[in-house]
């Protein structure tokens, strides 16, 4: 029974006691009882509106909201708390106790789980890049992924958590370019900051060092399209990625060495925000997978060969476009790799559905995926769904991580619990707690406060003109949501 049908046979009992000698009245009473939730503007949970019992109890509203009030609040101590009357509308507020015992009677494990009905699921979220921090559009991705998983297994299901991360390519080559030029040895311990954003300060510095070399080689009569490909750190970092691909041995090194730093930094990040994986996949490992897809799909006439060499399928009969599946170098892009690495989450876990989490920007290639494994034949196509979510921008546009424009997740993280030691200190009611129970408060309090404003919005809205409102209504500074932030 829903709280608000409680509150309805609660007071329907009342009035009937107080106001239902006459049958007729008595009759009258449960029709016109209208329960709401109480505007934020006034003191209580949820409202009885008197107007309409007026004219058939013969009283003024005032009247009739303090008898019904004291009524309620003199025999269900348990359950309401106080009253008050507003021009024609009973205020009720709800005890304490009733939420507490709510709370335990709702998540008991033994009536709140359903059994298993012997169907798994695959949720993969999170999958970061190696080369810079979680920021707050990782938050809410992490959130969702998370929670849809809970509810999953709550349901029912057989969950299994992956994450896929992105851990090769120019984008992590640029950060130990920069490492070698500029870090002089620094490490996470020796300059004591946490290993993902150590990592991600070269990738920042990448970018500032580049737009420097760049703008000299233009100065100096160079186009600017050739400069961003012809300057050294550039160059460098193409170098470093041709050596990766050719296994020398230094550069692995190094690449393993920066992102086990980035790992740790993530693992600590996870622990606090309460996400957690059964599997993850590495790109490194599967980015040459998927190429014996493109074999079959051209002996079964779904894929196609241009004269250049290069390997297509054409999918404009289903409303979309021709797209490519092998490079005329005979390497992969990325739908190449995800038809691989659906093929493995299958082999390993022999899922009944396979969920994708991942923003909105990726819906194009997230059709083309399915289409390709249906149009392959493959058992588990038609099973792969994609939760889309909009991106979360700052006021000033698009977060980009190279320019240094991100919300970093621990420092969100951080200012919420300074405010929430803040604001419950002025409070005052929590004088008897040790440090430790406080430190748990303020995590609980300040992750639960960005859980709910990142999960109560649509999944599909963008995340930009909600993020000042949230900042006051949070007592967060503006600039956290509106200026360049490191890392």
């Amino acid at each position: 029974m829903s709280i608000v049908s409680e509150i309805k046979m609660i007071v329907l009992k009342a009035m009937n006691e107080l106001y239902g000698q006459d049958q007729e009245v008595s009759r009258s009473i449960a029709p016109g009882l209208t329960i709401s939730i109480t505007k934020p503007e006034f003191e209580g949970d949820y409202t009885l509106v008197l107007f309409s019992f007026v004219k058939l109890l013969k009283r003024p509203p005032d009247q009739l909201g303090k008898e019904i009030g004291e009524k309620l609040v003199n025999e269900r101590p348990g359950f309401f708390k106080s009253y008050n009357v507003i021009k024609g509308f009973l205020n009720l507020t709800i005890d304490d106790s009733y939420w507490i015992n709510f709370l335990h009677s709702s998540f008991s494990k033994n009536n709140f789980n359903a059994p298993p009905i012997g169907k798994r699921i695959i949720v993969e979220y999170s999958s970061p890049n190696t080369n810079k921090p979680l920021h707050l559009g990782h938050l809410r991705n992490n959130f969702l992924g998370w929670s849809v998983a809970e509810i999953y297994k709550t349901l029912g299901y057989e969950v299994i958590k992956t994450s896929i991360l992105n851990d090769r390519g120019i984008h992590i080559c640029k950060s130990m370019v920069a490492w070698q030029k500029f870090a002089n040895g620094a490490t996470p311990d020796s300059t004591g900051i946490k290993g993902d954003h150590f990592v991600g300060d070269y990738y920042v510095l990448f970018g500032t060092e580049l737009k420097k070399e760049v703008e000299k080689l233009v100065a100096d009569g160079m186009s600017k399209e050739d400069a961003e490909k012809d300057a050294p750190l550039m160059q460098a970092a193409q170098k470093m990625l041709l050596d990766w691909e050719n296994n020398d041995p230094d550069v692995k090194a190094l690449w393993q060495k920066m992102n086990g730093w980035v790992y740790e930094g993530f693992n600590e990040t996870y622990k606090k925000i309460g996400s957690d994986f059964d599997k993850n996949y590495f790109e490194s490992e599967i980015y040459l997978s998927g190429k014996e897809f493109v074999e079959e799909g051209l002996q079964k006439g779904v894929f196609y060969k241009k004269e250049d060499g290069s390997v297509w399928i054409d999918l404009t009969s289903e409303g979309l476009d021709e797209k490519l599946v092998l490079r005329k170098d005979g390497t992969s892009v990325y739908i190449t790799q995800d038809l691989g690495l659906a093929d493995k989450k299958f082999n390993d876990f022999h899922y009944d559905q396979s969920l994708y989490v991942i923003a909105d920007e990726q819906i194009y290639h997230m059709k083309v995926l399915k289409l390709i494994l249906k149009k392959l034949g493959k058992p588990y196509g038609e099973n792969i769904f994609h939760l889309s979510y909009g991106l979360v921008e700052l006021p000033s546009g698009r977060m980009k991580t190279r320019e240094g424009n991100v919300v970093d997740a621990d420092d969100i993280i951080e200012e919420l619990k300074k405010v929430a030691r803040e604001k419950t200190e002025e409070l005052g009611k929590v004088k008897d707690f040790v440090q430790g129970e406080l430190n748990e408060l303020y995590d609980t309090i300040a992750l639960g406060a960005l859980k709910f404003f990142l999960l109560r919005v649509d999944p599909k809205n963008v995340w930009s003109l909600i993020l000042k409102k949230v900042s006051t209504f949070m007592g967060l500074p503006v600039p956290l949501f509106s200026t360049p932030m490191q890392g």
